[in-house]
């Protein structure tokens, strides 16, 4: 929270009362007004925290604030990401979700001017979102309220983001951490021979579970990311819009037949209808190179085929690091293959080390009496 002083001071010609300020933003001490009279002092102090408290931070350097209303400054963002997705720093499916929260929110701030919204309107906002649903939905709603301010600094419509003091909600036990072990694999991917996408969705399934691949990876993926003649094994580079981070990896073995295998089926079908202008080099697409939006419904109905429930796309990531670990890798590695760009986001599989480490302990134990310790 902002704190307002007034100090005294004793001059030549008469007491002076200092009005200061200091925000937990830079933890400066700021000089307000001076007066004459405790009692002016102490009304501008009070009017000071007022507009603190509604992000009116006031400098002198600045210009006047434009008055803007939340809307109005979300209308402001929404152009701004559309204009990123055109220069491809967002995927479609994130400017789509963006604005579907945005709109919701707006609902309830819209009218509102963005310097008049409190840091406890806001914090109520979220607290109201976490008993209705869930702490991770909560902290998404809360993480698009953050971009408008954060905006609407740029806008100068406020001249301190107060949402900045306002923390996430904890989603740890939120956190979903189920994973296929190699026969749930095997399982899935033998059920897609049953549906109509079991040519190209082998390939999408080992993406995420042999390389975890996220779904707007894989979306994104285009032929000339993939060598698969390097050193005998073949190369695949992957990049993640979400946190702007590439990998570069071997190709796994059952990972590189199920590409090739689409690829061999895609050239087919499109000698077979003559198709010869291909719209793009994405990987998984139509005939006619039109790129894929989503394949929910393959993957949905795959599930039901394996008679596997309650299994996010997604929890495939999982799975690729869980059995990672489990084949002998560690949590830095993990982080590494992944491409989590903080390890604490890999620490959800810390209890899986246990039953490597039990592994290790039965292979010292033999090699120290020749005795299994079970």
């Amino acid at each position: 929270m902002a704190t307002v002083t007034i100090q005294k001071r004793t001059r030549k010609k008469g007491v002076r009362y200092l009005v200061s300020y200091k925000v937990p933003m830079n933890g400066k001490k700021k000089h307000y007004k001076t007066f004459s009279k405790y009692r002016e002092a102490q009304q501008a102090a009070n009017d000071l925290r007022s507009m603190l408290d509604s992000g009116n931070l006031p400098d002198p350097k600045r210009t006047k604030l434009n008055a803007l209303s939340f809307k109005q400054v979300a209308k402001s963002l929404e152009r701004e990401w559309e204009t990123r997705y055109i220069r491809k720093d967002l995927s479609s499916k994130t400017v789509q979700e963006y604005c579907i929260w945005l709109g919701i929110i707006t609902r309830t701030f819209g009218d509102n001017l963005l310097c008049g919204i409190s840091k406890e309107a806001i914090i109520s906002y979220r607290d109201e979102i976490t008993e209705r649903l869930t702490n991770v939905t909560a902290n998404k709603y809360l993480s698009i309220i953050k971009k408008v301010f954060s905006h609407g600094m740029r806008l100068n419509a406020i001249r301190y983001d107060l949402s900045v003091e306002i923390p996430y909600l904890s989603e740890k036990d939120h956190q979903r951490n189920r994973f296929l072990l190699p026969d749930g694999l095997e399982n899935l991917v033998a059920a897609t021979q049953h549906t109509r996408a079991k040519f190209y969705m082998p390939a999408i399934i080992y993406l995420g579970a042999e390389h975890g691949a996220a779904k707007q990876e894989i979306l994104d993926l285009e032929w000339a990311k993939i060598d698969f003649e390097f050193k005998g094994a073949g190369l695949i580079t992957l990049f993640r819009t979400k946190n702007k981070r590439e990998r570069t990896e071997f190709l796994m073995p059952r990972t590189k037949k199920a590409l090739l295998d689409w690829k061999a089926h895609l050239e087919y079908m499109r000698h077979r209808r003559k198709i010869t202008e291909i719209k793009s080099d994405h990987v998984f697409c139509r005939l006619d190179g039109t790129p894929l939006k989503s394949f929910n419904k393959a993957w949905w109905h795959s599930l039901q085929v394996a008679g596997i429930t309650n299994f996010h796309f997604h929890d495939l990531r999982h799975t690729f690091c869980s059995n990672l670990i489990l084949s002998g890798a560690d949590l830095k590695d993990a982080k590494e293959m992944i491409g989590h760009s903080d390890i604490s986001m890999t620490d959800r599989y810390t209890h899986l080390t246990t039953q490597r480490h039990l592994q290790n302990q039965r292979n010292l134990s033999e090699h120290y009496t020749g005795v299994d310790i079970g």
